[in-house]
Parts: C-alpha cells; structure tokens; sequence
C-alpha cells in the first residue's frame, strides 16, 4: 500500500460538522420565530415568499460561504486534505519543500574534419538544437586537442521539464552558435533527467514518509523514503536484505519506465552519503525484474449502442493502456479481472479473454506487456 492509498484511510473531517445550506436556512428561520415570540408573545407562520424568509435565506447563502472558507482553512493545515501552496506550508513544517522542475542533460560530440596544429575551443554556453528547436548549451569549456578531431562535452536544456527527455542519439545536430573549424555535433546518449514541478501527490507521499528519514536509513521505509527524494521521477521504491549487511534497492521511473544506468548510478551516489547510508552497509542498484505478460481479447458491443461504436472502441483502446499503465507497479499482481473490468467500464457489453492469466508478482518485480492484441467482434443484441 503506497503513503497516498494509506491516507485514503484516515477518516474524513468536518469542521463545520457536515451542516448542509438547507440546514442553515432551517436553523436562521427558526431562532429567527423564536426570538419574535420572546419579543411579541406571538407566533408567526413564514410563507416561502415571506420577506423575512427570503431576506434569511439570502444571508444564509453568505454566512454558508463563510462557513465553507472555514472548513477549507481547517483541512488546509491536514495532510490528507492540503493542496498547492497549503501543502507547501504544510511541508515546511518538516523542513520538506517542493523539487522544483529539473533540467535534461546529454553528451554532445564536437568534430573537426581533419585535426589540426593545435587546440581547438569550444566556448562554454555553445547553444545546439534538434530539428525540432529543442535546445541545449554546454555547460563548461571544451576543447579539442592537437592532433585530435573530436570531443565530447555534457550539455543541458535550456527548458526545465520533461520535454527535452529521450531525445536519440545522433538527434541533437544543428550548430546554433557556430564554433570555428567544428564542422558537426551530434548527442552520443540519450537526453535525460529532465522533470516537472513535484505534483502535489508526490509531494503529499514524501511529506508522509518524512519521519522515515529522521536518521540515518537501515529501516526499509527509511532507505524508500532517501531514494524517493533522489529524483522527482521516481514514481515506486523497494528495498530490501537478501544478507546481513547487504541492501538492495529497485526502482521505477515515471509512467513505470525502467531507469537509465545513469539514473541507476546517481541513485546509489545518492544513497551512498554518509547522512544516508550506515557505514556497515552494502548499497546496490538496480532495475526490477520484469515478469513478461500478453493481452489477447476479443469484445463485443450492445447493439443499443451502435450509434456510439466507434467512440467505444477507442473507449476500449484507451481502457487497454490505462491498465497497463496501473500494471506497471513493484510487486502488483498481473490481474485479468481488472483488465475486464476496464473493458466493460469503457463500454463493451462482453469481454473473452485468452491472456493474461493471473500471475502472482513479489515486491521486487514488475509486469511487462510483450504483446497485445485487441479484436471487435461486432455488435450483440442486449
């Protein structure tokens, strides 16, 4: 059970005690006819037309509103509730603040045509971009030596954010600054690191494992708590101890891709301070086992529903990449109930599923989709 499912737990709050506005208007009206009879002696009946009953009823509609600013300030200052700037208040009070957006890194290769008499710079801050005017500069000086005809230097974004990750090798190629006698660049990995503002549920799970951090890790959820704060990207943790002294963490990065050997070794530099890591134990990373699934199924829809077909098919379609999305998690079973249940909730009337079957996955592994195949059988009466 992730930190987010578990606050899901914590019982709900009122503090306004759950009063309805039709329960203010029933409460004004009536301490209203009381204090007119202590006033007067007299009793008086309020037609729903009554000027005293609408003046009451519009006041109401402002007090209420005033109410609900009440309850919003109240839960603002609980985790399961906090959102936005009040969760980063609520943050703060652990010394936690939110990772702001990170920026994409790659390796860029300077050529020459042929080497020359001597060194050839390449000034820092030297700007190149894809086709598609995705741009990254240099982050220190470089220079190609004598008798040299490349080399290699790490560049990073100019944007922040999640758009400049996975770019291919050998895409990164057009000369924004022209350097002199550099005749071609091109990107030898993948672009990668780049991420968004830490969303405010990733944010609420870090605040709720914080006391996990407190010391130095050696617990499981202390050792999760330290790997999840390597990286916004990091979506899943486990750690676990196959020996004494030995401590073994898998990961997942966002959307359940597998980490890059870069992000694998900046996670174990991470986890291997010394604030973080006990002098006694061993620290290895490394990507979960993938355990290997298909989906096959065939489907039907009511013909009542003819006049929305087409709708519903990509309907199933995108029901297909919604659960394989929620299949991508450490040690969740793979689970063909939940796939039918996603099918039909799209809109198909009947569901015939040949793969998967269910498959019992441990903490340490995740599911992986090999193949899919997806057949409309046409239309069934109801």
């Amino acid at each position: 059970m992730s930190n987010i499912e578990a606050l899901k737990n914590v019982p709900g709050i009122s503090f306004i005690e759950e009063k309805s506005l039709k329960e203010l208007q029933e409460e004004m009206i009536a301490d209203y006819l009381m204090e007119l009879k202590a006033i007067t002696g007299e009793s008086e009946e309020l037609p729903q037309a009554h000027p005293a009953r609408l003046i009451l009823n519009s006041a109401s509609l402002a007090i209420y509103q005033a109410m609900q600013f009440v309850d919003r300030a109240g839960k603002m200052n609980l985790l399961k509730f906090s959102y936005g700037d009040f969760l980063d208040n609520v943050g703060a009070l652990k010394k936690l603040f939110r990772k702001e957006p990170s920026f994409a890194t790659v390796m860029l290769k300077f050529s020459m045509n042929s080497a020359r008499g001597q060194a050839t710079s390449i000034p820092g801050g030297t700007r190149v971009s894809t086709e598609k005017g995705v741009y990254f500069m240099t982050d220190q000086y470089a220079e190609i030596s004598v008798g040299e005809t490349f080399v290699t230097v790490k560049a990073t974004a100019l944007a922040p954010g999640v758009g400049s990750n996975g770019i291919p090798v050998g895409v990164i190629t057009e000369m924004v600054d022209p350097v002199p006698y550099i005749k071609s660049v091109a990107n030898t990995k993948v672009s990668e690191g780049g991420a968004e503002m830490e969303s405010d549920d990733a944010f609420t799970e870090r605040i709720f494992y914080a006391p996990s951090g407190y010391s130095t890790a050696g617990a499981a959820e202390a050792y999760e708590y330290h790997a999840k704060d390597f990286h916004t990207n990091v979506s899943d943790v486990k750690a676990y101890s196959p020996s004494e002294n030995q401590v073994v963490i898998v990961f997942l990065m966002n959307e359940g891709r597998l980490p890059t050997e870069t992000e694998r070794e900046g996670m174990l530099a991470h986890l291997s301070k010394d604030k973080i890591r006990p002098l006694t134990d061993h620290v290895t990373v490394s990507a979960p086992q993938e355990k290997g699934y298909t989906i096959s199924l065939d489907y039907y829809i009511n013909r009542s529903d003819q006049g929305q077909a087409v709708a519903i098919q990509s309907a199933v379609t995108q029901a297909v990449e919604e659960y394989l999305q929620w299949q991508r998690k450490l040690g969740r079973d793979i689970n063909p109930s939940e796939l039918i249940k996603r099918v039909v909730l799209a809109g198909a009337k009947r569901v015939e599923l040949t793969a998967p079957v269910h498959t019992a996955v441990n903490e340490y592994e995740v599911g992986n989709c090999t193949a899919k195949t997806l057949t409309y059988r046409g239309l069934e009466d109801d």
